[in-house]
């Protein structure tokens, strides 16, 4: 295929093991309880508005976006709110959550699923924000900031590419892949909202080469749209960072410090331009998403359509429960996933995947001295030297970490999966940013 695009600086080839690319969406089903956070997105936590007792619907707006960097909340299911308190999330940490006894699938009178798909986006650009600020939409690639404040461009500056990432580098998740053969037109409508709300007529819909049938379904349906076309980019990690897919994408350089708007560019994750497709067409709060359950000691991997607050551990079971030869539980991919530490933790907006890893993939190996070989620095997208930051970090220099230039640091983890001595240059990495944010 011709004009193949992708980032210059760094990257790696891991293996993919996209055991469900051609496996369908299906409907996980309802658990018995759901357990709902107020925060599932950067900024501050919801305003919680409910209390023990009452009786909510899917949609039924259970906690209010407190402050400009904020987002709402609603419930995924009908049912009894059984009681509003810290419960540990799958990091290990508490986190205030709403817990929901099931008892049906009432929906709000607003929601309205039963629209047909619709070319005419007949709002303005300022009913689109307000609509996508009362649905509660997020970035759901996994950064979960505010989309109302994404698509609301800063006095002073200006955007001219909206980049819809459809890239899903990290091993394993094919969510956004089936999203886009599946749901390819709800996305393309969605691209041109975006596109009405930021007052321009250039989307760019990336998706990466080993995605054929996605490029494929696109191709033909952006043929009939004006300023929605697909680009076709390698496949490499990390290109769905951001500023990777910028460069691939519209050849431009994201300063250190700056942000794709700096460079007249917005980039949002598929699945968050479908949930902004159903936002304004079909009045659909943000409380299900589509993710991957799988892994090498998952019995049946699958695509899931997955209502918010549903426990991680009735995923599992629907995929064929925890087996012998699972030691670790990753909640997203393997580079950039995290361990979960308590099973009955909730699924929020920003879960992509639940793996299930065997010790073959998931064993820490034994940790030896740095040679100093540079392969980390080679391979880091952003052009750092991790093995210098994992230095500065054990001698305490934590004075010289800012000129290392740590805080530019995507976390992807392509230094640790590459480095032969295998030194935790990630964790590292890490420690260093909480150590420079601490301070500031």
């Amino acid at each position: 295929m011709n004009n193949i695009k992708t980032f210059s600086i760094g990257g790696i080839h891991p293996n993919k093991y996209k055991l469900t690319t051609s496996s369908p969406i299906i409907e996980a089903g309802l658990p018995e309880v759901v357990y709902i956070p107020v925060k599932q997105h950067i900024g501050a936590p919801a305003k919680i508005l409910v209390q023990k007792g009452d009786r909510v619907k899917v949609g039924t707006l259970l906690a209010d976006a407190d402050g400009i960097v904020s987002s709402d909340v609603h419930s995924s299911v009908s049912g009894e709110v059984l009681k509003v308190e810290a419960i540990e999330g799958g990091s290990g940490y508490l986190e205030n959550m709403i817990t929901i006894k099931v008892e049906g699938d009432e929906y709000e009178p607003f929601i309205d699923l039963s629209k047909d798909i619709s070319r005419d986006i007949s709002y303005t650009a300022e009913q689109i924000i307000q609509k996508l600020r009362e649905a509660g939409i997020v970035g759901m690639g996994g950064a979960g900031y505010p989309t109302p404040i994404k698509t609301s461009i800063p006095e002073g500056k200006k955007v001219d590419c909206l980049i819809v990432n459809g890239i899903e580098c990290e091993p394993f998740l094919t969510a956004d892949d089936r999203l886009m053969v599946e749901k390819a037109e709800q996305i393309v409508i969605g691209a041109k909202i975006i596109n009405k709300a930021l007052g321009i007529q250039n989307a760019i819909i990336a998706i990466d080469e080993n995605k054929p049938q996605a490029i494929e379904t696109l191709t033909k349906i952006t043929k009939t749209y004006v300023g929605v076309n697909v680009g076709v980019c390698a496949t490499k990690y990390p290109q769905g960072g951001e500023k990777q897919l910028i460069a691939a994408i519209a050849k431009r350089e994201v300063p250190s410090g700056k942000l794709p708007v700096d460079v007249g560019c917005i980039v949002q994750n598929v699945g968050t331009v479908f949930a902004i497709y159903e936002a304004v067409m079909k009045n659909k709060p943000l409380y299900e998403r589509i993710l991957t359950v799988s892994g090498d000691a998952c019995k049946h991997p699958a695509n899931y359509r997955v209502r918010v607050g549903t426990p991680i551990s009735y995923l599992i079971e629907k995929s064929g429960g925890l087996t012998e030869a699972t030691t670790q539980v990753i909640l997203g991919g393997p580079m950039m996933g995290n361990s979960v530490s308590n099973l009955n933790a909730p699924v929020t907006k920003l879960t992509s995947g639940i793996l299930m890893l065997s010790d073959n993939l998931a064993g820490k190996e034994t940790e030896m001295d740095c040679i100093r070989c540079g392969k980390c620095a080679q391979v880091c997208p952003i052009g750092l030297e991790p093995f210098l930051i994992a230095r500065l970090m054990r001698n305490n220099q934590t004075e010289n970490l800012r000129e290392a230039h740590v805080l530019d640091c995507i976390e992807c983890g392509c230094c640790a999966y590459t480095c032969p001595a295998r030194v935790p240059l990630l964790d590292y990495c890490k420690l260093a940013k909480t150590e420079l944010k601490k301070k500031k």
